[in-house]
């Protein structure tokens, strides 16, 4: 096992490691930073909005406001660090990722970005190992069929680009391809939770039997930190992480079940409606997704039940409600 936060890299070790993670102010970003904090290393949490740094943790960390898109930003963000957390992705609009099919801008924040990042990391020649770039992927990429969506496509080109730089050794280049993340902030479990709590019916596009994998996001954090210790192990792979694997039918009534114990009232119903025009081929589909890469070389597993994962969201979405009455 080596990676950036170990010794033994080739690294200067006269100073504690820079860990740069890029879009932390997100939802994952955020746990990656608050993951990051409890390790004595320098650590940079480069975001677009404000970002508070977390309360009592042992890195020395500093808050960069950026937007990655603007010339030299990228740049600035990334110069020297020992390892680039790469969590920015542009998700947009109703339909979240689904926006990469008509949203002219996602490519270039889903792969350009990548590519420049990538750039600016790269090692001179013969100067030994670059830094590690861990990229945030989709376990959508292993959906190889031609109806796999746009933002597949994006991810899994970016993929390429960080893959091919690791096999030339400019960089130690890992992605990671995550499930859906369960977490307070985004995504459909708190927008389920929140029509619950409000007692309107919860609303499958099919008969509920798709098969998905769920994680939760401090597992999907912990995953970020546990691929930066075993850098030279994962070095030009990508891996899927996995995650709970749940028909959503059964997601959708866990949700139902938990706001009811929050409100009182019986469990909305789950109901099947037609589905909308931007639905895609792969809403219709299993993932079967093989995370024993990833878990056989590191050890990682999710460590939070789906159950507490879902019930943690849903008492968050509770407190904002009643905060915002």
């Amino acid at each position: 096992m080596a990676g950036p936060l170990s010794s033994g890299t080739g690294r200067d070790t006269s100073r504690p490691p820079l860990v740069v993670v890029l879009g932390a102010s997100g939802y994952i970003g955020s746990a990656v930073v608050r993951e990051l904090s409890r390790r004595r290393i320098r650590l940079r949490a480069v975001a677009r909005g404000p970002f508070a740094v977390p309360a009592g943790g042992r890195a020395v960390t500093e808050v960069m406001r950026a937007d990655l898109t603007e010339e030299g930003a990228v740049a600035d963000a990334v110069s020297g660090a020992d390892a680039v957390i790469h969590l920015v992705a542009r998700m947009a609009g109703q339909g979240s990722w689904r926006s990469a099919a008509s949203d002219p801008e996602t490519e270039r924040v889903n792969v350009d970005l990548v590519r420049e990042v990538i750039a600016r990391c790269a090692a001179a020649p013969g100067a030994g190992p670059g830094p590690t770039v861990v990229l945030a992927g989709t376990n959508q990429t292993t959906d190889s069929g031609p109806q796999r969506s746009a933002y597949a496509r994006q991810k899994a080109a970016a993929e390429r680009h960080l893959l091919d730089a690791a096999a030339r050794g400019t960089v130690r280049g890992i992605a990671l391809r995550l499930p859906t993340t369960v977490g307070s902030d985004a995504g459909v479990t708190p927008a389920m939770a929140d029509r619950a709590l409000s007692g309107e019916a919860l609303t499958l596009w099919h008969d509920g039997t798709m098969r998905r994998e769920f994680l939760d996001v401090s597992d999907a954090a912990r995953a970020f930190t546990t691929a930066l210790d075993h850098a030279a192990d994962l070095n030009g792979r990508a891996c899927a992480v996995g995650g709970h694997v749940v028909a959503l039918g059964d997601l959708f009534r866990a949700i139902a079940d938990s706001a009811a114990r929050h409100t009182g009232r019986p469990p909305v119903p789950v109901l099947s409606v037609d589905p909308p025009d931007y639905a895609e081929t792969g809403d219709f589909r299993d993932l079967d997704i093989d995370s024993s890469d990833f878990r056989n070389v590191t050890g990682w597993e999710p460590g939070v039940p789906l159950r507490r994962a879902v019930d943690d969201v849903v008492s968050a979405v509770a407190r904002r409600r009643a905060l915002a009455h």
